[in-house]
């Protein structure tokens, strides 16, 4: 069976051998020869391919443990109180959080649980039927489907949407470059593919002036690199901004990249969620992972999290321990 997948851990405890594959855009693409997944993993998120002596990147991508709140995270700008909305046969509680400034919150949970009707309640497209919700602050919102009608090239869109920001040292150097959008720039964003329109629709949200950035599923459509550059681009601009971030997504990858915390959603798919937290990482993560019974550990070089085959010793023994998931 070959599979072509751009969630890591997916493919780590799918498969037995992996092809790297690097190259240029829309130019050329080298297949590697087999390596097992665990060498081949830890090889393309280190940039440097041993045995062929080939750097495929500039810099290594780097796991570290995400910050508590303390000095690092500001004060609060967004709080909310048990919140309630019905939609249809769907029913959303939550209980009470905040958001503070220079943090980034991951929002993880089952599908069709209310991760984004909450994010709607928040950038004010839904309003609540119970509980409160206090902010005095701009928002900057990415939805989850990202779409345009522009016609143009993608450098006069850029301009519209976001002036001069986007020409700015600082953001070329944490979002444009790493996101490779400076080699989108005259295409027509009528006819970008998937990952160029999120790319550029990541880089629009967080190029906006504001305070709070809520992006709902921003690594959907991007390759394996892009996902985890997006992930350290929303992290680093947040962080030297002082602003701050929730990021609904589904790779864990890219949730443990990116958060500070987590806000948790449980419940039944399609009928009620409930909103706890936001929580510490290594908590939210134990709580979201226990509930659907999986577990994971820590690479001991790379330190990315590795999903422990089902029934394995290690499994057996950290659910024992309840630690589904190991931060350190």
């Amino acid at each position: 069976v070959l599979v072509v997948e751009h969630d890591l851990a997916i493919l780590d405890v799918l498969c037995d051998l992996l092809h790297v594959v690097y190259g240029e855009r829309a130019a050329y693409g080298i297949f590697t020869p087999p390596r097992t997944t665990r060498t081949a993993i830890n090889a393309y998120l280190d940039g440097y391919l041993p045995e062929e002596n080939v750097r495929i990147r500039d810099k290594p991508i780097r796991f570290v443990r995400g910050r508590t709140r303390g000095e690092d995270i500001g004060l609060p700008i967004l709080k909310w109180g048990d919140m309630e909305k019905k939609m249809g046969d769907f029913q959303l509680t939550t209980g009470q959080g905040e958001v503070r400034s220079a943090e980034v919150i991951g929002v993880v949970g089952p599908n069709a649980t209310g991760k984004t009707t909450m994010v709607r309640m928040i950038a004010g497209e839904l309003e609540p039927d119970q509980g409160w919700c206090t902010m005095e602050a701009e928002v900057s919102y990415k939805p989850q489907h990202v779409s345009t009608d522009f016609q143009g090239s993608v450098q006069l869109w850029l301009d519209v949407e976001i002036g001069s920001k986007w020409r700015s040292g600082e953001f070329h150097t944490q979002v444009i470059r790493p996101l490779q959008i400076d080699k989108m720039l005259d295409l027509e964003a009528s006819r970008l593919s998937g990952g160029e329109l999120q790319a550029i629709s990541i880089a629009i949200c967080l190029g906006k002036d504001a305070d709070l950035y809520l992006l709902d599923e921003p690594s959907a459509h991007l390759d394996a690199n892009a996902r985890m550059e997006a992930a350290k681009a929303i992290k680093r601009t947040m962080e030297s901004n002082e602003k701050a971030a929730m990021v609904i997504d589904h790779d864990i990858y890219f949730v443990d990249i990116v958060s500070d915390s987590l806000l948790v959603f449980e419940g039944e798919g399609g009928k009620q969620g409930h909103a706890v937290g936001p929580l510490s990482l290594r908590k939210g993560m134990n709580r979201f992972l226990s509930g659907v019974g999986v577990t994971f550990r820590r690479d001991h070089e790379s330190k990315r999290p590795r999903i422990n085959k089902p029934g394995s010793v290690k499994d057996r023994e950290q659910k024992a321990n309840g630690e589904y998931f190991y931060s350190d």
